[in-house]
């Protein structure tokens, strides 16, 4: 007798353990990661997106479920049509499982797009539109890593409380620099702050002279960049060349990275605040990734983005282990059902409408004198809970939120 009552408890502990039989679509596991490879945003993700999947490939084990995972990458160019041709190629051609990318806020919003029609997975750890869980959230999206509703709310909330009340906005001519403005100047009105103006540039453009001087024009104390990558290195570094900053105007990098501080210098980097959900020297596991990241990148240290295609990878790989498939509904629903440390961001979960959650962390740029070598860029001013960084879900704009209550 207690040795049949010992079976039925072992042979349930087993059952629940492991999947019964594991089912693989064309018996493989392929991950496609769609990026920016020599572009605007290739310092941001672009190779080193590649190579951090591979990373948490390799880390994995290299098999799921006993079968071979392949990786795919392709260039978007930071274009919509590219992006959803290419997601629309791979998804119903070439058998990809999931997406990871893919760049520029609207080339990520044309693969939220292909990824609900079709029905598979789409991991977003680059793009920052906060529309992604909101207006364009869809059941086989999450959106990995930051956010322009989080950035407004660590940086711009920070900027005003620090005296900053009157923004001028210099902005990128797309989805994603709409949103970081829209995001932020609602932080700023509600705060008790002014928006005096803005001005669009165009993406990628290497002359911000005519944009600048509008903004210095507007005497604004702060001149929020929202922007991204080589916008906001191009941008920073025209602004001391107009002396925009000795002239007492302060600059804003909503959405700032520590290669665009490698790029700038901390000469011209210095006190900059900015938000990130990562940095490569934050702790004991922070140091092991990035170490071996840098190893395979010619030393550079990875982004927070980079750091998220390995976040996303290993999560989802660890998904379809637990569950037995590469079913996107199966695998979603097990990543939303799920509270983890993971081990770049910390302590996360998935919501509904698709956005991770975990801290995000407000950052200033060292003074040249108080780094202590290469890549030493950043202090930690504060830590925000997730739940106050990123904004509440909202089922009147996620409307599959509002279907299913």
């Amino acid at each position: 007798m207690k040795r049949s009552v010992f079976c039925a408890a072992a042979c349930l502990f087993a059952a629940w353990t492991f999947p019964a039989a594991a089912q693989l679509s064309d018996d493989t596991v392929k991950i496609g990661v769609a990026t920016d490879m020599s572009s605007l945003y290739a310092d941001i993700n672009g190779p080193g997106a590649v190579a951090a999947t591979q990373m948490a490939i390799d880390d994995f084990g290299g098999t799921a479920l006993g079968k071979k995972i392949e990786l795919v990458f392709g260039d978007i160019q930071n274009k919509a049509d590219v992006a959803a041709t290419l997601a629309g190629r791979w998804y119903a051609d070439e058998k990809v499982d999931m997406i990871l990318g893919a760049g520029a806020s609207s080339s990520s919003i044309a693969i939220v797009n292909v990824a609900g029609e079709k029905k598979k997975l789409f991991l977003a750890p680059d793009p920052g539109s906060s529309d992604i869980t909101g207006k364009f959230c869809n059941p086989y999206t999450v959106h990995w890593v930051y956010d322009t509703a989080a950035l407004a709310n660590v940086t711009g909330s920070a900027v005003v409380k620090g005296g900053g009340k009157d923004w001028f906005f210099l902005t990128a001519d797309y989805a994603f620099g709409y949103a970081l403005q829209r995001d932020a100047a609602a932080v700023v009105t509600q705060a008790g702050g002014k928006i005096l103006g803005e001005v669009k540039h165009p993406i990628n453009t290497s002359d911000f002279s005519s944009f600048l001087l509008q903004a210095q024009a507007s005497k604004a104390q702060i001149i929020g960049l929202a922007n991204a990558g080589g916008d906001t290195v191009n941008s920073i570094k025209q602004a001391a060349e107009f002396g925009i900053v000795k002239g007492g105007q302060k600059l804003a990098a909503l959405l700032g990275f520590v290669s665009d501080v490698h790029s700038l210098g901390l000469e011209r980097a210095q006190g900059l605040r900015l938000t990130e959900a990562f940095y490569w020297d934050f702790n004991d596991k922070t140091r092991s990734f990035s170490k071996r990241f840098a190893e395979k990148n010619k030393g550079k240290m990875p982004t927070s983005v980079q750091a998220g295609f390995y976040s996303a990878t290993l999560a989802y790989l660890n998904a379809v282990k637990a569950t037995g498939t590469d079913n996107a509904e199966k695998v979603m629903a097990y990543l939303k059902s799920q509270k983890w440390d993971d081990p770049i961001f910390g302590p996360s979960y998935i919501r509904a409408d698709g956005r991770k959650m975990h801290d995000m962390y407000l950052f200033e740029v060292k003074t040249p004198g108080e780094s202590k070598g290469p890549w030493d860029y950043y202090k930690l001013l504060a830590t925000v809970p997730a739940e106050q960084a990123f904004r509440p879900m909202d089922p009147t704009t996620c409307t599959m939120l509002a279907k299913k209550n």
